[in-house]
Parts: C-alpha cells; structure tokens; sequence
C-alpha cells in the first residue's frame, strides 16, 4: 500500500447566502481556486480530481469546474453528492485510490452555491407528490420523513434525547465565534484562504454576538424547543480543495508535505439523529488506527449545530481545548459541499499552530452518515 501525503490546499472566503458570492456559478469560483492551487504548488501533472457538492444544479459539475479550470480534458474529474460528507469523501476516495497506486496526484475537495440553489420538481401531474411536494429544494434524506426543515428536527431530536440545555448551546455559539474572531484577528487562516470576486473576508462571523443576542433569536421550529440560527449552521457559498499526493509523486518531484492520511472512516447511523453520526463516525476511526481521544492535539468537527460540540464536551472535557480551536461552523458557515475542505484546511493550521502530531476532522451528513479522517503531521 502506497502512502498518502497532503501537501496543502486552499479555499475561498466563506461567503452568506445572497452575499459576496451570491451570482457566482460554483463551478467558476472553484474553478478560480483550482488554478490558484496548481500555480502554487507547480503542479504539471494531475491524475484525477473529485469535488463534492450537495445543491448544485446537477450534473457533473467538477468536471464542469476542471474545464472551466484550463484542465487538459484528458484529466478525468467527478462529482461526489454525499450532502455535507461530500467534501470529505472526495478526500476519502482520492485517498483509497492513491493507496492502491491507481493515482499519484488528485485534488480533492468540494464547492458549493447555496444562493444558486435551484427549486426541484417532479414529474408534473404524477399523483405522488399531491400531497405538496411536487417542488422542493432540500432532498429526502430518509423514507419515514421528507421535510425541508429535516437537519433543524434532527438536530433537535437530538437536543431532546439527550437532555441538552441551552446554556450548553449558547456556550458554543458564543465560543465558536470568540475563536472565529480570533483566528481572523491573528490572521491564522490567511495564507489558506484566496480572496476571489472582491470578498475580503468569511462572512458569517459576527464580531458583536453575545448572550443578549443568543437570547432574542427566535425558535426555529416553535415552542418549546431550542434551535434556532445563533445555535445552527448559516447556509452559505464557498469553495475548498486539497492536494493530496504519493510518496513517489513527492520523491520525483522534490516536494515536502504538510501531513500524512493514516486512517479514514464512513459509518451509517439513524438517519432522523443525523448529528450523532460526527461522534460516531472518530470513534470508528480512532478504534481501527489503535488510538484513543486523549492521543489526538487537535480536533476538527463541522459545527453544524452546537449540539454536535455539547455532545463533544460532555464525552471528553479535559479536551476541549483542542476541539475547533479556530473556531467553527457556527461562525464560518457551511457550505454544504465545501465543509469536508474546509475543516481538513483548519485541522492543518491547528495541527501547525500547536505542534500536534495527530489530527481528525470529522463531518456529520444529512441521512445519518458521518465521515472522519485521521491524519499526522510531517512538516516541522
């Protein structure tokens, strides 16, 4: 088996629905880092390139991505729709194939337009979807439900079973941002990031949250439950891809890199308690690569509701202060696609930061399935 290298990656600023991004096609503002990537790491041959996207407009559309990119049309590139894994299966398959010495060089990674979210429809007339859903936007995730507010009442069965109280929730919230704001303070993700179609900056983080704030939202799904937007995801555009590389490929061509893949994991869990699968999926992970919780420096999960950082806490919290320390969806946004990039692109710079040697970022998926990666760091 071939070892698999990460030699860095990229990503655009993280924009709000209707923002900075809101008329760019996903396909030309990945195809803009894309070509940012291969200029930085000299990158002459590419064996193949995976992207994830989870509410484009069908399609292959990293092939799309890769052509609009200037790639030779000899290069094979396809789309991985695993809604919020997908980025991070992207990195899962181009890390198998590398492994199994089909490849030595794939970009790997996802891009999102949730601006640019097209209104489905099924056939017309079909007597179905009299029930009104005819025309959706958000996918069915499971046969015992199909609504469009299916990850909030996930999210919140979830807060339910588990007895999650609100101070759990707004603790996150606000610490989410307290290290968003603090990273972007530092400057500790800028050489990561490339600006693109004059964004400055990720447009999520709100410099002035608070209690006061958190307090007035209002409930999302109604009385007496607790979601509501300072304790779950924006819903947001952007883009994210890593390089991932052969050992051979590194030898030929006197390249040093960031990290190493180690271990990689998928799992299955109830499709109506999605967010628990985040959780599940590293305890998977760190159980095959023979390692426990208290080996990892740093943790990278998708924020995607604070719930998934209560349930984090409350399992292990000595270590919370390796957990998002750059801070998390809840401040940056997800972009649906994109997110797998995004979180191994923060897992690197934590990893940088604290000297850490192992890392894992871990994505929880609408349908109940959660994807994690572990990796080392090689780079001094």
């Amino acid at each position: 088996m071939e070892n698999v290298y990460i030699l860095g990656g990229m990503r655009s600023h993280i924009g709000l629905k209707n923002g900075i991004f809101k008329n760019v096609q996903p396909e030309d503002l990945a195809a803009d880092l894309l070509k940012e990537l291969i200029k930085k790491y000299q990158l002459d041959t590419i064996d193949q390139i995976i992207g994830g996207n989870a509410v484009g407009t069908g399609g292959n559309i990293t092939r799309l991505m890769a052509l609009k990119a200037g790639i030779s049309e000899e290069v094979p590139a396809f789309t991985i729709d695993m809604q919020c894994s997908s980025a991070c299966m992207s990195i899962d398959v181009a890390f198998a194939k590398i492994q199994s010495g089909q490849c030595d060089l794939i970009i790997a990674g996802g891009m999102e337009s949730s601006s640019l979210q097209p209104l489905r429809s099924y056939v017309k007339n079909d007597s179905r979807y009299s029930d009104g859903h005819a025309q959706y936007m958000v996918a069915q995730f499971s046969p015992n439900e199909n609504s469009d507010l299916a990850m909030l009442e996930g999210a919140q069965r979830v807060i339910q079973k588990e007895k999650i109280t609100k101070a759990e929730l707004d603790f996150w919230s606000l610490e989410s941002h307290i290290r968003a704001k603090a990273a972007k303070n530092q400057n500790q993700l800028a050489d990561v990031i490339l600006p693109l179609y004059g964004s400055t900056k990720d447009e999520g983080i709100r410099e002035r949250m608070s209690q006061k704030l958190l307090d007035r939202l209002p409930l999302l799904l109604g009385e007496n439950t607790l979601i509501t937007a300072g304790n779950s995801c924006l819903i947001n555009d952007g883009a994210a891809f890593i390089v991932l590389a052969s050992e051979k490929f590194l030898k030929q061509n006197g390249q040093t890199p960031l990290a190493q893949i180690l271990h990689t994991c998928s799992i299955g869990t109830n499709p109506l308690y999605s967010p628990l699968s985040a959780m599940k999926a590293v305890d998977k992970l760190l159980t095959s690569a023979n390692l426990k919780y208290d080996d990892i420096a740093n943790f990278e999960f998708n924020e995607a509701f604070a719930v998934i950082d209560v349930l984090f806490e409350r399992a292990y919290p000595k270590l919370v202060d390796r957990y998002n320390i750059l801070g998390g969806a809840l401040a940056y946004g997800h972009p649906y696609g994109a997110s797998g990039g995004i979180i191994m692109l923060h897992l690197l710079k934590a990893l940088e930061y604290t000297k850490g040697l192992y890392g894992v970022c871990s994505i929880a998926g609408a349908g109940g399935l959660g994807s994690a990666i572990l990796i080392k760091r090689t780079k001094a």
